[in-house]
């Protein structure tokens, strides 16, 4: 594909999209599918900056179709509550992008539910709220599933004898398995969706190096670090607007492909224009998959029936 932008996603008029998230990558994603006149739902866990979400959008676009839903990806009642809402609000949904996260906190923390919270944020939340969300999926026009990844998932491992890190917490080691893990649930839903005839479309997506709050919002972040990190982003990071690219493009552009990979297209995946990529080495064990899979399902206590 040529330097695809925002202005080729087709119009988007009657579809119904939720994203994950309130600012950068996701606010970005909002903005492009609200222009191109879908209903969107920004999903997070602090009213507030979803409020000014909302807001910054309708002020470029009066007429957007946008509202914020609550959605707290670390605690699964929260989840369970917000899919519940949407269900009552909407027979059916057509695009979900699983974007939110947390990067690297310095310490472990974890979530309500006493998940590590980057692999209990990253990917388990976004897990069950896709399980909540399927009835919903399967009723879409053409439903597709993004959700994001990282680059940093090829040095990511399944450790399957330390899922959440209680044992050795190495805070890039813990996020890069937690995104590891987000692209391997998008190639194995792909893949059920595909056996079991949901006719669900799932992508993987990455944002390359983008200039987004996910680093220096991390709970226990230092002020200094936090300082040298945004003079950082602003020098070697590429737009939050170009990094989704990769998501809208999974998300809208018919040459999208089930089980397809997307990121920049420029050295290393670092910036540019969406591409498709190979998904990492690990992402494409199918039997690491699988068993993933079967322990999420206990861990989060959903189906996807």
């Amino acid at each position: 594909m040529t330097k695809w932008t925002t202005e080729k996603i087709p119009p988007q008029q009657g579809r119904s999209a939720i994203v994950t998230g309130t600012g950068g990558l996701a606010y970005e994603d909002a903005l492009a599918l609200a222009r191109a006149g879908a209903s969107v739902v920004i999903a997070g866990r602090n009213p507030e900056k979803g409020a000014d979400a909302v807001a910054a959008i309708k002020a470029v676009m009066p007429e957007a179709q946008v509202r914020f839903g609550l959605l707290d990806l670390a605690r699964l009642a929260s989840v369970a509550e917000f899919a519940a809402r949407i269900a009552r609000e909407q027979n059916s949904l057509d695009i979900l992008i699983n974007n939110a996260g947390v990067m690297t906190p310095p310490q472990r923390f974890e979530t309500s539910d006493g998940f590590e919270l980057q692999f209990g944020t990253n990917y388990l939340g976004h897990f069950a709220l896709t399980a909540h969300l399927l009835p919903l999926l399967k009723a879409g026009k053409k439903p597709r599933v993004v959700t994001v990844g990282s680059i940093a998932s090829r040095r990511g491992a399944i450790n399957f004898d330390d899922l959440q890190a209680e044992r050795d917490y190495r805070p890039m080691q813990v996020y890069a398995q937690s995104k590891l893990a987000c692209e391997m649930f998008a190639l194995e839903l792909g893949r059920r969706s595909e056996a079991a005839g949901w006719g669900i479309q799932s992508m993987g997506a990455h944002p390359g190096l983008s200039r987004t709050g996910l680093l220096y919002n991390a709970p226990g972040r230092p002020r200094l670090a936090i300082f040298v990190l945004r003079r950082l982003f602003r020098l070697m990071f590429q737009s939050a607007a170009q990094g989704a690219l990769p998501t809208l493009f999974a998300a809208t552009d018919p040459a999208a492909r089930n089980g397809a990979y997307y990121g920049p297209d420029g050295f290393g995946g670092a910036r540019g224009f969406p591409t498709a990529e190979k998904s990492p080495v690990r992402a494409l064990d199918t039997a690491v998959a699988a068993r993933l899979w079967e322990e999420s399902l206990q861990l989060v206590n959903v189906t996807f029936a």
